[in-house]
């Protein structure tokens, strides 16, 4: 079995009967940012829907965060989104209930019982996120900026080992997005959580670079030049 948090060799992904993307042959190692690019339609979206079960993978190999994708059935999905996050563009938090709520929604759905051990983990995620005495706001009461912390938090909440985000800066002004970034980044060197970012965003990638993997024409190109 492979070590690396996510490993593909030889993956072809289909949404229905339509191969989408074809010799898809990626490695992401603990604690590694990596970007996600490519034109609308070209397959981000599917290839991370592939990485949280979301699309079964019938060919070729792959591995995230230790469970194999050709084994994953309705059952074991479950267990694989506990060793991973994924944080939206449009933050889908609950607005009929306060942060804490929202946060302790993902606990029970995820197994968490022990009502004390919640509230300590909750008040742990909004203290790495800079929320700690946002908790009793509703979604509605805080900024963009804010909510996407929130959903950063609500992705740190089983202490994954892969985060997926997708256009997390996406509805956010460009000073709100730094902050969203250095955030990302400084989650993935304290806790070695590796980071899969997929953006349309060039200016952000300009300004924190890192290693880019852009789908284009059916296929997925690694550490791909990525041009204005």
């Amino acid at each position: 079995m492979s070590q690396a948090i996510i490993d593909l060799k030889n993956v072809k992904i289909y949404q229905g009967n339509n191969l989408i993307l074809s010799d898809v042959n990626i490695s992401v190692d603990k604690g590694e940012f990596v970007y996600l690019v490519g034109k609308t339609g070209t397959g981000k979206s599917s290839l991370l829907k592939t990485l949280y079960g979301d699309l079964e993978l019938n060919h070729g190999e792959g591995w995230v965060v230790g469970y194999n994708l050709r084994e994953l059935d309705w059952k074991k999905v479950p267990y694989l989104r506990r060793n991973l996050g994924v944080v939206f563009q449009d933050f889908q938090l609950l607005t009929d209930r306060n942060v804490n709520d929202n946060l302790k929604f993902v606990l029970k759905a995820t197994g968490w019982k022990d009502e004390k051990l919640m509230d300590e983990k909750i008040a742990d995620v909004l203290d790495k996120v800079g929320l700690k005495t946002k908790g009793f706001k509703m979604p509605f009461e805080l900024s963009g900026g804010e909510q996407q912390r929130v959903d950063i938090a609500r992705a740190l909440l089983n202490s994954p080992k892969l985060i997926l985000a997708d256009e997390p800066t996406g509805n956010l002004d460009p000073e709100t997005s730094d902050e969203i970034m250095q955030l990302l980044i400084q989650i993935g060197r304290d806790y070695g959580t590796a980071i899969v970012m997929a953006t349309h965003d060039y200016i952000v990638i300009k300004k924190f670079p890192g290693r880019t993997i852009k789908t284009e024409s059916g296929k997925v190109w690694d550490n791909a030049q990525v041009t204005m």
